[in-house]
């Protein structure tokens, strides 16, 4: 099978599994991720455009937030969907290595990629999770986990292990915190660092505002009515 066939086959099949999905990681995530990851992969001198591309679209087919923490489940997924068209061991071992390394796993966790379509497809991710849309996907996430906006008295943690990441029940403003904010020193394509720029000014103004209206500090711009 020629390696287009084997990209539109696969799209096909997330499309399919993933349109409508209301937690954030729906389809049009992953085509996000999918078009960033190709944009980012041509700006590396020595990225797979076939990996990159797979690694993209099957980041989430099996996700561990959504799989009871089980971590193989991607790599296992991914496997059995290439088999099935009969791809290369090779190219299915990069993608399954793709899967197992592009997770968040704590602040205390270190998550280098080790490959360069890895580095495309991680700052993909990234980017997603950041900006506009990465303020949308979290709430859309918390939501879905049935948490909270925010609690002022449940202060937000630097987990030292994946173990401990995996078990967080926070309200939503706290993963801000404890992930989001710190994604932009921990992406490596100095494209990706590029847009990362404003994503990120746009989630510190949006935090400020958050806070002030939680507090009700506007308030104190309100004339009262005289008598």
């Amino acid at each position: 099978m020629e390696p287009q066939e084997i990209i539109t086959r696969t799209a096909d099949f997330i499309r399919d599994k993933f349109i409508g999905e209301g937690s954030g990681h729906d389809w049009d995530h992953i085509r996000r991720v999918w078009v960033t990851s190709r944009a980012l992969a041509a700006t590396l001198p020595h990225a797979d455009p076939l990996v990159t591309e797979l690694g993209a679209l099957l980041h989430d087919v099996a996700d561990w937030k959504f799989h009871a923490g089980d971590e193989e489940a991607g790599p296992r997924a991914a496997r059995a969907w290439l088999s099935s068209l009969a791809v290369e061991e090779e190219v299915i071992q990069r993608v399954e290595t793709i899967i197992r390394e592009i997770s968040f796993k704590g602040l205390g966790v270190p998550t280098p990629m080790s490959t360069p379509e890895g580095e495309a497809v991680q700052d993909a991710d990234r980017l997603e999770a950041i900006g506009a849309i990465g303020v949308a996907r979290a709430f859309a996430y918390g939501g879905h986990k049935g948490r909270p906006l925010h609690d002022p008295t449940v202060p937000p943690m630097q987990h030292a292990s994946f173990e401990s990441y995996k078990q967080n029940t926070a309200p939503t403003i706290n993963h801000f915190y404890e992930k989001l904010l710190h994604l932009r020193e921990r992406l490596h394509t100095p494209a990706a660092r590029q847009l990362a720029q404003e994503r990120h000014e746009f989630m510190e103004t949006f935090l400020k505002q958050f806070l002030r209206e939680w507090e009700g500090e506007d308030l104190a711009t309100l004339t009262p009515a005289r008598p």
